[in-house]
């Protein structure tokens, strides 16, 4: 697979479920990838990605920025409290809020910084209690919080459970955007992002089918 090719399935996905071109944002999911992959990836004009790490990120993007100016980088993992502040200068928009003591540290931070990256609020929707997120039931509750501090909510994000048709947890993230008001919707992967697509996502992360798998650190 090749960025190029990733690129035209969306079209087909945008075409096939009636939406306008260019209306998916593509995020290159460029986490333990090596840095010629990702060189490769910008060369091409690529010029959105994602990090699950601020470390990783911050020991990759400011030097890339340098020769690529106009790249802009999503946080699409988890979000320690005290790399909050380290993550407004490294991410263009945090997909990964998933809890209210984060999203009161989100609040002090974007007062004192006098700026607050675009937010995505990550939904739980397998219920899983491994992973992270806010439950379904409590979302409209979170949303309403984050926007009364002031926070800048766009869109929700979701991670289906492996084991599970993924259109469904697609479906029900799309339904609690749209009564909340929201219209990012950051769902889909490399092996569903067209469903994602036919259920209104307006950002999917995909990696491995652009860069390969991905390289452990030794």
């Amino acid at each position: 697979m090749s960025l190029e090719e990733i690129k035209s399935r969306i079209t087909k996905a945008e075409a096939a479920a009636g939406r306008r071109p260019g209306e998916v944002q593509l995020i290159a999911v460029s986490k333990v990838q090596p840095i010629d992959r990702v060189t490769g990836v910008l060369e091409q004009g690529h010029r959105l990605f994602g990090e699950n790490r601020v470390q990783e990120a911050a020991g990759k993007w400011p030097d890339l920025r340098q020769d690529f100016p106009d790249t802009k980088v999503h946080l699409i993992g988890p979000l320690q409290t005290n790399k909050t502040r380290q993550a407004f200068g490294l991410f263009d928009a945090i997909h990964s809020v998933d809890r209210p003591k984060l999203a009161k540290t989100i609040a002090r931070i974007a007062q004192e910084e006098g700026h607050c990256p675009p937010l995505f609020i990550q939904v739980n929707t397998g219920e899983e209690p491994q992973k992270a997120g806010i439950l379904p039931a409590e979302a409209d509750t979170f949303v309403a919080d984050c926007q009364s501090m002031g926070l800048p909510v766009r869109g929700l994000m979701c991670i289906p459970p492996v084991e599970e048709e993924p259109s469904l947890h697609f479906a029900l993230l799309a339904k609690l955007a749209a009564r909340n008001g929201l219209t990012g919707l950051s769902m889909g992967m490399s092996s569903d992002f067209e469903r994602a697509i036919a259920l209104g996502a307006t950002h999917v992360r995909v990696g491995s089918a652009i860069f390969g798998e991905r390289v452990k650190p030794g």
